[in-house]
């Protein structure tokens, strides 16, 4: 044992050359910039050194990391291995550096940037049920977001931002709702809000239908043109307390023979007039057969 110990720290005092790792440490102003990407933390070298000091290193003892100093946004996103050479030489301790193995080192930064977008709620999601509407403005509390984190994510976000309800929501009366915020990039771009208010004003819908002839329009002098059927059917919708005020004789739809199909003898309905109110307002049928003579 005593002849083990002396030929180990006999050993240990003689200097070898090796091929190792080596931790590395970006410094930068963390308020100006932001890594979009996560950093490398080390680096492979070959060195010659005591076999002290080689042991302390591989086992992490001590071990002080080369620092690397970015001070401005880098018009590159790589440092070449030679760069490395003066933080490496000031971080080794009692160890000569040979040469720097890795051949690149790859990073990417952003300028830090704050943004603030309006929140708003996504219009193509229905919420209410088949009877109902939203009526009135929709209020968001809060109605914007700031975003800070890196640029080319921060300016990526769309303005407005739309937010949208749980799925399968059926409103039926007046609601408040909390909604998360959700957008992408969580991990490196941050919100002052998680979630927001939505104020929603629900009324109940009234569905009516009724008889119009419709005009044609742009059709061949001297030709008599019969349809079948002789009229449209309008379907529509409309708040329970306006139903009063609706003037119904409002409503005017055309057929436009410039449209005329040969291969049915068709003409296609189309709305061109409706009473202020109305909503979610339907022809029937789609398409009129038109007979000419």
């Amino acid at each position: 044992m005593a002849a083990s110990t002396f030929w180990l720290l006999n050993a240990l005092n003689k200097s070898y050359s090796t091929q190792t790792t080596y931790p590395v440490k970006f410094v930068y102003d963390e308020n100006e910039l932001v890594p979009v990407k996560p950093l490398p933390e080390e680096v492979t070298i070959n060195v010659t050194g005591k076999g002290w000091k080689l042991l302390r290193k591989s086992l992490r003892v001590e071990v002080q990391p080369a620092e690397i100093f970015i001070r401005n946004l880098p018009r590159n996103n790589y440092l070449l291995g030679p760069a490395l050479r003066p933080a490496l030489v000031n971080a080794l301790d009692g160890m000569e550096l040979n040469f720097v193995v890795t051949d690149t080192l790859y990073f990417n930064f952003n300028q830090k940037v704050s943004r603030t977008v309006a929140v708003k709620l996504d219009p193509s999601q229905k919420v209410t049920g088949d009877r109902f509407a939203v009526v009135g403005p929709v209020i968001m509390q809060p109605d914007s977001v700031t975003f800070t984190g890196p640029s080319s994510m921060v300016e990526s976000l769309p303005n407005p931002l739309l937010v949208r309800l749980p799925e399968g929501q059926q409103l039926t009366e007046a609601t408040k709702l909390k909604v998360p915020i959700n957008y992408d990039n969580k991990a490196l771009v941050k919100a002052d809000a998680s979630s927001a208010e939505v104020t929603l004003n629900v009324r109940g819908l009234v569905q009516e239908e009724r008889q119009i002839v419709p005009e044609i329009v742009n059709a061949p002098a001297g030709k008599e043109i019969t349809l079948r059927p002789p009229y449209v059917l309008v379907r529509y919708q409309l708040l329970e307390d306006s139903a009063v005020y609706i003037n119904r004789d409002n409503f005017k739809a055309i057929l436009n023979y410039k449209r005329y199909s040969r291969r049915d003898s068709t003409l296609i309905p189309e709305l061109v007039q409706k009473p202020t109110g109305v909503r979610n307002v339907t022809l029937w049928p789609e398409r009129v057969k038109a007979v000419v003579e």
